[in-house]
C-alpha cells in the first residue's frame, strides 16, 4: 500500500485540477451503439443503461474482462455490467458482451470484431466510462477505430460525491494520476492521439506524485499495453 500525504485543502485543490482536465464535458448525440468500458466501478454500467432506456442509441455494448482491481470478481466486468442494465430495464437482446479485454485498446478492438460478426457497423459511438479516464478513453479509440465519430460520457457524480468505501478519494487520486501520466506516454508508443496537457495540470500532478500518490503510475522499464488503464495494470 502506497504511504500518501493527507488529503488537505491544497491536496484537494490541485486533484480537482486533475479532475477537471480529464472531463470532456462532450454534449449527447444520437449514436448508433453506447459503447460501455469495463471497469470496478459500477456506476459506469449505471450510466450505460441509463443511457440506453433515454433512448440515445439502439444497442449497448459492454466491453471488459478483468483488470487489476477486478481479479477476484466470480464474473468478467461486461457480464457484471450487463446485468446491471437488465436489471435496469435494458432489453437482454440490445446487450452485446465482448469479455475478452484487459485494457482499453482491447476494448477496442475486441468491441469491433464483436460488432463485425454481428454486422454492425455503427459511424457514432457514445463510450462511457469513469469520470477520471473521458480523456483517455476518447484518446485511445480515435486512434484505434479513427472512422467513427466519439463522443464520451460518465456517471454525473461531482468530485466530492464520488469516493466512496470501495473507493477512497485517495485511491481516486492515484488512479488520475496513472491515467494523467499515461496521456503523452501513450501518444508517443502510438496507443492514443496526442493531447495536450496545460502547464498548471502537469504541475499539479507532478505535487502529489512527490506527495506519494504513486501507486498507479507506470514505473520504470514498464511499458505498458496498447491503451491499459491506471486501474487495469
Amino acid at each position: 500500500m502506497e504511504r500518501v500525504a493527507a488529503v488537505t485543502s491544497d491536496t484537494d485543490r490541485l486533484a480537482r485540477m486533475i479532475w477537471d482536465y480529464h472531463h470532456l464535458n462532450h454534449a449527447l448525440e444520437q449514436s448508433d451503439l453506447i459503447l460501455v468500458l469495463g471497469s470496478h466501478d459500477t456506476r459506469v454500467a449505471e450510466r450505460g443503461a441509463e443511457l440506453f432506456l433515454q433512448g440515445w442509441a439502439p444497442w449497448i455494448l459492454f466491453s471488459g474482462g478483468r483488470g487489476r482491481l477486478t481479479e477476484d470478481w466470480e464474473e468478467t466486468e461486461a457480464r457484471v455490467f450487463a446485468r446491471i442494465a437488465q436489471s435496469r430495464g435494458v432489453p437482454e437482446e440490445k446487450i452485446l458482451i465482448e469479455d475478452r479485454s484487459t485494457n482499453t485498446g482491447e476494448n477496442v478492438l475486441h468491441a469491433r470484431a464483436l460488432l463485425r460478426r454481428h454486422d454492425l457497423d455503427p459511424q457514432r459511438v457514445l463510450v462511457v466510462q469513469k469520470p477520471y479516464m473521458e480523456r483517455r478513453a476518447y484518446a485511445t479509440v480515435k486512434q484505434q477505430w479513427q472512422e467513427v465519430e466519439v463522443i464520451v460520457t460518465s456517471p454525473q457524480i461531482p468530485f466530492d460525491a464520488y469516493p466512496t468505501d470501495e473507493i477512497p478519494i485517495e485511491e481516486i487520486i492515484s488512479i488520475m494520476l496513472g491515467d494523467l501520466q499515461r496521456i503523452p506516454i501513450y501518444a508517443e508508443r502510438g496507443f492514443q492521439i496526442p493531447q495536450e496537457v496545460p502547464p498548471p495540470v502537469w504541475e499539479a500532478y507532478e505535487k502529489l506524485v512527490e506527495r506519494g500518490y504513486t501507486s498507479h503510475l507506470i514505473r520504470n522499464g514498464d511499458r505498458g499495453s496498447a491503451g491499459d488503464a491506471g486501474d487495469k495494470d
